[in-house]
């Protein structure tokens, strides 16, 4: 069995008393703690200041009498002002590091009833971080106790191992998927990497302040996104002031310094007013400067430091501004590569890319298509009254389209809004039908088709996906387009193989074309089976 240690500060008020016979009966919590029935304490930790040594001896000598089993230590700790909390967290926290814990052979209460409510407080997170591994225990009197007894009160052991409290779980897992469901709008999505990339973001929004670069193609969600995050934040009370949102692409010369930083009067022709500019308006809030890579260097040097110090210069100012922030980061480029050719400026990165999420284009979450059709849906009707749904039929034939090889989706969710939008207003008595989707079916296609790429893209894209497309040099898309053609033309890869490499397989003296097909496909991701196209997967 293991030896049950308590951890107490000596109560300078409740266990204070006096050497006569009338303190045995008054209540005092340290001398109850080792007298409560079924609580065998062994050794108790016996924590208090050298002024109060003279009480520390006292309670030693009355446990030696009326709980001979428990051993007493003593521990001095000479705390200046036991109200500050810096310097009481210090000293119990240095006591906590320092002292030979054996959770093996010992079982550890922390007794949070005697010592200020500072103290109190530190025991609490001590415990709770695993720096002290045990339980905290509370003490209080009994009510209209005998007056024959000697008062030793109640006791409640609390344990802040939480997945021990079916409850407390279940409500923390609840509250938790309110929260990723707040930063999804609400829309059940399915695909699992997206879900999982929300996770992250959700534990980044509310755990820390450092700036967020979210990254993806146009249409990807970031804005939407941006501004749940800002929602999230307010909510937990980590943000007070306003989200304020720029399109960088937008902003150029002196119209980008004048509207992110600010100006005074007469810093340029026609400034007759001082203007404070979007990073000042975003004091106590959250700045979302979405497509941050077609900001110039000049404005990008400029942002580091507002970054970094919370400060910056107002055009034509003589003096500083600030303005504390939490900043969001939007971009379609790949600011590496920006960073390389001198576009972007590298240290301005390594400070936005501490948390950098990618937000995957819809093609690659093609299962996300029908929850956020429906979403698309309630935002119609929300925003124009009137209610729209589709027969099974139509939906189906929808949803088959949505997710085949001929659905590029290359604006992404705009394609899809703008695409239930159009279904909607035309719904006849708000039913969507067969007609209606095939109407629209035709309308993307059309504008797609605008789009589209042609030659080996227009082959490869449905394949490989834009974005990897743009990994893969210009001379191997040419050759791996017309592989790819040929073997969708060929019964096998055997045949496909013969056709290939007919004239470098005369030379050899025997030759295993669909191995040697195999591994040339294999470089990019791709086999013989899945280029026919009945298999190609959405």
């Amino acid at each position: 069995m293991r030896r049950r240690v308590a951890l107490s500060i000596l109560g300078t008020t409740l266990d204070a008393s006096k050497r006569v016979p009338s303190r045995w009966s008054r209540w005092r919590p340290t001398f109850a703690l080792c007298r409560q029935p079924g609580l065998r304490i062994d050794r108790l930790e016996l924590i208090h200041s050298p002024h109060h040594q003279a009480l520390a001896d006292l309670m030693t000598e009355d446990l030696a009498e009326a709980a001979p089993e428990t051993e007493v230590r003593a521990h001095l700790t000479d705390l200046k002002d036991p109200w500050d909390f810096s310097e009481v967290y210090a000293a119990l926290s240095d006591l906590a590091q320092g002292y030979p814990f054996d959770p093996e052979a010992e079982d550890y209460l922390v007794n949070i009833t005697t010592g200020t409510h500072v103290a109190q407080i530190c025991w609490f997170l001590l415990t709770e971080a695993h720096v002290i591994p045990g339980r905290l225990i509370q003490l209080s009197p009994t009510p209209r106790a005998p007056p024959e007894e000697i008062p030793i009160g109640r006791h409640r052991i609390i344990d802040l191992d939480l997945s021990r409290y079916d409850a407390l779980a279940t409500r923390f897992a609840a509250e938790r998927e309110t929260a990723t469901s707040f930063l999804k709008s609400g829309i059940a999505t399915r695909n699992p990497a997206f879900n999982a990339l929300i996770d992250q973001i959700e534990k980044v929004a509310i755990r820390s302040r450092a700036p967020v670069l979210l990254s993806g193609p146009t249409g990807a969600g970031k804005s939407q996104l941006a501004r749940r995050i800002y929602e999230l934040k307010r909510a937990q009370r980590q943000v007070s002031g306003e989200f304020v949102e720029v399109n960088c692409a937008t902003l150029r010369g002196d119209q980008a310094m004048s509207t992110l930083f600010g100006h005074a009067r007469g810093a340029f022709t026609g400034a007759q007013n001082a203007r404070a500019g979007l990073m000042k308006a975003a004091d106590k809030g959250l700045l979302f400067l979405d497509e941050i890579g077609e900001l110039g260097l000049d404005e990008q040097a400029m942002c580091l430091r507002a970054i970094e110090e919370k400060r910056f210069r107002p055009m034509g100012a003589d003096q500083d501004a600030s303005s504390d922030f939490q900043l969001l980061a939007g971009t379609n480029r790949d600011l590496a590569e920006e960073v390389r050719a001198g576009r972007f400026r590298e240290d301005l990165l390594a400070r936005l890319d501490l948390w950098s999420f990618r937000l995957p284009p819809l093609r690659e979450r093609r299962e996300d298509v029908e929850p956020n059709l429906d979403f698309e849906l309630r935002r119609f009707h929300e925003r124009e009254g009137f209610k729209a749904g589709f027969n099974a039929e139509a939906r189906r034939l929808y949803l088959d389209f949505a997710a085949s090889p001929e659905a590029l989706w290359s604006a992404n969710f705009r394609d899809l809004s703008a695409s239930a939008t159009r279904m909607a207003t035309l719904a006849h008595r708000g039913r969507i039908d067969v007609g209606t989707v095939r109407g629209e079916i035709e309308t993307l296609k059309r504008r797609w088709r605008i789009e589209a790429p042609s030659g080996p893209e227009a082959i490869l894209t449905p394949l490989l996906g834009a974005e990897r497309l743009e990994e893969v040099d210009l001379f191997d898309r040419a050759q791996l387009a017309a592989a790819v053609e040929v073997c969708r033309a060929s019964p096998s890869a055997s045949a496909a193989g013969r056709k290939l490499f007919a004239a470098s397989r005369r030379a050899k003296a025997s030759a295993n074309d669909a191995d040697r097909l195999r591994k040339y496909l294999q470089r990019f991701g791709l086999s013989f089976e899945a280029l026919k196209p009945e298999k190609i997967s959405p």
